[in-house]
């Protein structure tokens, strides 16, 4: 995907990076919503991991939007 992503123009890179972006904000705001509505101690586990997992890719994701912009 990386190879993909780097021989495209930057207009579809970008594109495609603010989906990747806008997806993963809803996927963060379901794992909030998840993770608020739990009671199981196993899934609270469960959900926090999911959390986690979905922040650290929201921000790997900005970062690249930072890098791609600094690069046009």
């Amino acid at each position: 995907m990386r190879q993909k992503q780097a021989d495209a123009p930057p207009d579809t890179r970008k594109q495609q990076l603010m989906e990747d972006l806008r997806r993963t904000k809803c996927a963060l705001d379901q794992a909030y919503s998840n993770f608020e509505n739990v009671v199981d101690p196993d899934l609270i586990d469960c959900s926090i991991y999911e959390l986690k997992a979905v922040q650290m890719r929201y921000r790997f994701l900005l970062k690249q939007a930072e890098l791609l912009e600094k690069a046009t």
